[in-house]
């Protein structure tokens, strides 16, 4: 019973790409801490010195009214995801995952 039931496992991880799905998201997790380091160590200083202010892009923030609005973080995070969706799309494309992921005729 106990085989059965493995090799069941073993079939699900086959036909699902449960596989994949695992290596996808380690990749994933290791190509946004890169991305991460790039924009926070080279770009977030290029910006503040193209603004020139050479700090941290993160504590750029705008006082309106008694109001604080931190807009510097939001910029990095928008970088961030920029930079990794562009290098998931032309990565995938690139290798031809894509291909891959069509469901079996």
């Amino acid at each position: 019973m106990i085989r059965e039931q493995f090799k069941g496992f073993l079939d699900f991880v086959r036909t699902q790409g449960v596989v994949g799905l695992a290596v996808g998201l380690i990749l994933g997790g290791a190509v946004t801490a890169l991305v991460g380091s790039i924009v926070k160590n080279l770009v977030n200083p290029i910006i503040g010195l193209l603004l020139g202010k050479a700090r941290d892009l993160a504590t750029y923030q705008l006082d309106i009214l008694g109001a604080t609005i931190t807009y510097g973080q939001f910029l990095l995070d928008l970088i961030n995801f920029v930079v990794i969706a562009l290098i998931v799309y032309f990565g995938v494309k690139k290798i031809g995952f894509d291909r891959l992921d069509k469901p079996k005729q």
